[in-house]
Protein backbone atom coordinates (compact mmCIF):
# COMPACT_ATOMS: atom_id res chain seq x y z
CA UNK A 1 0.00 0.00 0.00
CA UNK A 2 3.37 2.07 -0.23
CA UNK A 3 1.83 3.63 -3.46
CA UNK A 4 -1.38 4.79 -1.79
CA UNK A 5 0.52 6.46 0.69
CA UNK A 6 2.43 8.63 -1.29
CA UNK A 7 -0.90 9.46 -3.80
CA UNK A 8 -2.37 10.57 -0.17
CA UNK A 9 -0.60 14.49 -0.26
CA UNK A 10 -0.85 14.43 -3.90
CA UNK A 11 -4.91 14.48 -4.13
CA UNK A 12 -5.88 15.71 -0.54
CA UNK A 13 -5.19 19.69 -1.50
CA UNK A 14 -7.91 19.50 -3.39
CA UNK A 15 -10.67 18.06 -0.90
CA UNK A 16 -9.36 20.20 1.88
CA UNK A 17 -10.01 23.46 -0.56
CA UNK A 18 -13.18 22.67 -1.24
CA UNK A 19 -16.19 25.05 0.02
CA UNK A 20 -18.54 21.86 -0.07
CA UNK A 21 -18.43 20.26 3.49
CA UNK A 22 -20.80 17.42 1.25
CA UNK A 23 -17.81 16.48 -1.04
CA UNK A 24 -14.50 17.28 1.42
CA UNK A 25 -11.79 15.32 2.70
CA UNK A 26 -14.17 13.61 5.30
CA UNK A 27 -16.43 12.43 2.55
CA UNK A 28 -13.20 10.68 1.55
CA UNK A 29 -12.31 9.10 4.61
CA UNK A 30 -15.81 7.61 4.84
CA UNK A 31 -16.21 6.42 1.36
CA UNK A 32 -12.47 4.59 1.77
CA UNK A 33 -13.97 3.27 5.28
CA UNK A 34 -17.15 1.97 3.96
CA UNK A 35 -14.96 0.42 0.79
CA UNK A 36 -12.81 -1.20 2.70
CA UNK A 37 -15.51 -3.26 4.56
CA UNK A 38 -17.85 -3.98 1.33
CA UNK A 39 -14.23 -5.21 0.11
CA UNK A 40 -13.59 -7.27 3.20
CA UNK A 41 -14.56 -10.95 2.11
CA UNK A 42 -14.06 -9.90 -1.67
CA UNK A 43 -10.39 -12.18 -2.85
CA UNK A 44 -11.17 -10.62 -6.66
CA UNK A 45 -10.53 -6.65 -5.89
CA UNK A 46 -7.29 -5.08 -5.49
CA UNK A 47 -7.08 -2.98 -2.93
CA UNK A 48 -4.79 -0.40 -4.35
CA UNK A 49 -6.74 -0.38 -7.34
CA UNK A 50 -9.73 0.54 -5.18
CA UNK A 51 -8.14 2.87 -2.86
CA UNK A 52 -6.91 5.03 -5.90
CA UNK A 53 -10.05 5.48 -7.28
CA UNK A 54 -11.93 6.18 -3.47
CA UNK A 55 -8.85 8.70 -3.16
CA UNK A 56 -9.09 10.74 -6.65
CA UNK A 57 -12.99 10.34 -7.48
CA UNK A 58 -14.08 13.65 -6.55
CA UNK A 59 -11.15 15.76 -7.14
CA UNK A 60 -12.84 18.04 -9.66
CA UNK A 61 -16.07 18.73 -7.82
CA UNK A 62 -18.79 20.75 -9.67
CA UNK A 63 -21.74 21.89 -8.31
CA UNK A 64 -24.79 20.18 -9.26
CA UNK A 65 -26.50 22.68 -11.15
CA UNK A 66 -23.07 23.23 -13.12
CA UNK A 67 -23.68 23.00 -17.10
CA UNK A 68 -20.47 20.41 -16.93
CA UNK A 69 -21.65 18.66 -13.82
CA UNK A 70 -22.27 15.55 -16.12
CA UNK A 71 -18.62 15.80 -17.34
CA UNK A 72 -16.60 16.08 -13.68
CA UNK A 73 -16.23 11.93 -13.43
CA UNK A 74 -14.37 11.95 -16.75
CA UNK A 75 -12.72 15.61 -16.31
CA UNK A 76 -11.66 14.00 -12.41
CA UNK A 77 -10.30 10.46 -14.16
CA UNK A 78 -7.76 12.41 -16.38
CA UNK A 79 -6.89 14.52 -13.57
CA UNK A 80 -6.31 11.67 -11.44
CA UNK A 81 -4.00 9.94 -14.17
CA UNK A 82 -1.30 12.54 -13.89
CA UNK A 83 -0.89 11.42 -10.23
CA UNK A 84 -1.38 7.86 -10.56
CA UNK A 85 1.74 7.69 -12.99
CA UNK A 86 3.66 9.63 -10.43
CA UNK A 87 3.18 6.92 -7.55
CA UNK A 88 3.85 4.23 -10.15
CA UNK A 89 0.85 2.57 -11.12
CA UNK A 90 0.76 0.48 -14.32
CA UNK A 91 -1.49 1.17 -17.49
CA UNK A 92 -3.96 -1.76 -16.76
CA UNK A 93 -4.28 -0.47 -13.19
CA UNK A 94 -5.03 2.91 -14.55
CA UNK A 95 -7.33 2.01 -16.85
CA UNK A 96 -9.20 0.48 -14.04
CA UNK A 97 -9.24 3.28 -11.74
CA UNK A 98 -10.27 5.85 -14.31
CA UNK A 99 -13.51 3.93 -15.24
CA UNK A 100 -14.25 3.45 -11.74
CA UNK A 101 -13.92 6.80 -11.33
CA UNK A 102 -16.04 7.57 -13.78
CA UNK A 103 -18.35 4.94 -13.51
CA UNK A 104 -19.18 6.31 -9.83
CA UNK A 105 -21.37 9.42 -10.85
CA UNK A 106 -24.54 8.68 -10.60
CA UNK A 107 -25.75 11.14 -13.42
CA UNK A 108 -23.74 9.24 -16.41
CA UNK A 109 -25.93 6.32 -14.94
CA UNK A 110 -23.22 3.55 -15.93
CA UNK A 111 -22.69 0.27 -14.42
CA UNK A 112 -19.27 -0.80 -13.12
CA UNK A 113 -17.08 -2.53 -15.14
CA UNK A 114 -15.07 -3.77 -12.63
CA UNK A 115 -15.67 -5.43 -8.66
CA UNK A 116 -13.73 -2.26 -7.72
CA UNK A 117 -15.71 0.38 -9.59
CA UNK A 118 -19.12 -1.58 -8.19
CA UNK A 119 -17.44 -1.04 -4.63
CA UNK A 120 -16.77 3.13 -5.11
CA UNK A 121 -20.05 3.27 -6.27
CA UNK A 122 -21.61 1.54 -3.52
CA UNK A 123 -19.52 3.68 -0.56
CA UNK A 124 -20.01 6.61 -2.30
CA UNK A 125 -23.79 6.21 -2.97
CA UNK A 126 -23.98 5.08 1.07
CA UNK A 127 -22.25 8.43 1.97
CA UNK A 128 -25.85 10.35 0.75
CA UNK A 129 -28.02 8.31 3.36
CA UNK A 130 -28.44 7.77 6.90
CA UNK A 131 -27.66 10.29 9.28
CA UNK A 132 -24.71 11.76 7.50
CA UNK A 133 -26.63 11.95 3.85
CA UNK A 134 -29.18 14.06 5.83
CA UNK A 135 -26.60 16.57 6.73
CA UNK A 136 -24.91 16.46 3.13
CA UNK A 137 -28.43 16.95 1.77
CA UNK A 138 -28.71 20.33 3.54
CA UNK A 139 -25.37 21.40 2.97
CA UNK A 140 -25.92 20.84 -0.87
CA UNK A 141 -29.48 22.20 -0.54
CA UNK A 142 -27.45 25.47 1.17
CA UNK A 143 -25.30 25.48 -1.73
CA UNK A 144 -27.49 25.33 -4.64
CA UNK A 145 -29.72 28.25 -2.69
CA UNK A 146 -33.16 26.24 -2.67
CA UNK A 147 -35.60 25.97 0.05
CA UNK A 148 -35.82 22.96 2.13
CA UNK A 149 -39.35 22.12 1.52
CA UNK A 150 -42.76 23.81 -0.41
CA UNK A 151 -44.12 24.85 2.58
CA UNK A 152 -48.22 23.90 1.35
CA UNK A 153 -47.57 20.35 0.10
CA UNK A 154 -43.70 19.44 2.01
CA UNK A 155 -44.17 15.63 0.49
CA UNK A 156 -45.17 16.45 -3.05
CA UNK A 157 -48.09 14.80 -2.49
CA UNK A 158 -50.15 17.34 -4.94
CA UNK A 159 -47.84 18.35 -7.23
CA UNK A 160 -44.76 17.05 -9.12
CA UNK A 161 -41.20 16.52 -7.44
CA UNK A 162 -38.62 19.71 -8.11
CA UNK A 163 -35.31 18.77 -6.32
CA UNK A 164 -33.50 21.65 -7.30
CA UNK A 165 -35.96 23.77 -5.64
CA UNK A 166 -36.60 21.82 -2.61
CA UNK A 167 -34.46 19.77 -0.65
CA UNK A 168 -37.00 17.49 0.50
CA UNK A 169 -38.27 16.40 -2.77
CA UNK A 170 -34.93 14.63 -3.60
CA UNK A 171 -35.05 12.30 -1.14
CA UNK A 172 -38.07 10.72 -3.67
CA UNK A 173 -36.38 11.92 -6.67
CA UNK A 174 -32.71 10.26 -5.85
CA UNK A 175 -32.54 9.10 -2.23
CA UNK A 176 -34.40 6.32 -1.65
CA UNK A 177 -33.77 5.13 -4.80
CA UNK A 178 -30.62 3.94 -4.11
CA UNK A 179 -31.09 0.70 -2.26
CA UNK A 180 -32.51 -0.89 -5.20
CA UNK A 181 -29.41 0.58 -7.38
CA UNK A 182 -26.79 -1.07 -5.06
CA UNK A 183 -23.91 -3.50 -6.87
CA UNK A 184 -23.22 -5.55 -3.41
CA UNK A 185 -25.65 -7.25 -1.00
CA UNK A 186 -24.17 -5.73 1.81
CA UNK A 187 -24.34 -2.09 -0.10
CA UNK A 188 -27.85 -2.79 -0.33
CA UNK A 189 -28.81 -3.73 3.54
CA UNK A 190 -26.66 -0.87 4.68
CA UNK A 191 -28.25 1.42 2.40
CA UNK A 192 -32.26 0.08 3.53
CA UNK A 193 -30.88 0.42 6.80
CA UNK A 194 -29.74 4.28 6.46
CA UNK A 195 -33.01 4.71 4.24
CA UNK A 196 -35.25 4.09 7.41
CA UNK A 197 -33.07 6.32 9.31
CA UNK A 198 -34.27 8.85 6.47
CA UNK A 199 -37.84 8.43 6.90
CA UNK A 200 -37.70 8.74 10.41
CA UNK A 201 -36.55 11.72 10.16
CA UNK A 202 -38.95 12.90 7.65
CA UNK A 203 -41.63 11.99 9.90
CA UNK A 204 -40.16 14.36 12.49
CA UNK A 205 -39.83 17.00 10.33
CA UNK A 206 -43.45 16.54 9.58
CA UNK A 207 -44.76 16.68 12.43
CA UNK A 208 -43.29 20.18 13.55
CA UNK A 209 -43.84 21.94 10.14
CA UNK A 210 -47.32 20.64 9.54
Amino acid sequence: MQRIQKLLPLVKPYYENSNDPAHDWPHVGRVSSTARKLAADNPNISMPVLLAAVYCHDLINLPKDHPERTSASTMTADKAETYLRQVDFNDSEIVLIKNAIIEHSFSKGLKPSSPEAAILQDADRLDALGAIGILRCAAVNTLMKSSFYEPLDPLAEMRPLDDKRFMVDHYFVKLFKLPEMMNTSAGKSEALMRVEVMKKFLDQLMTEIR
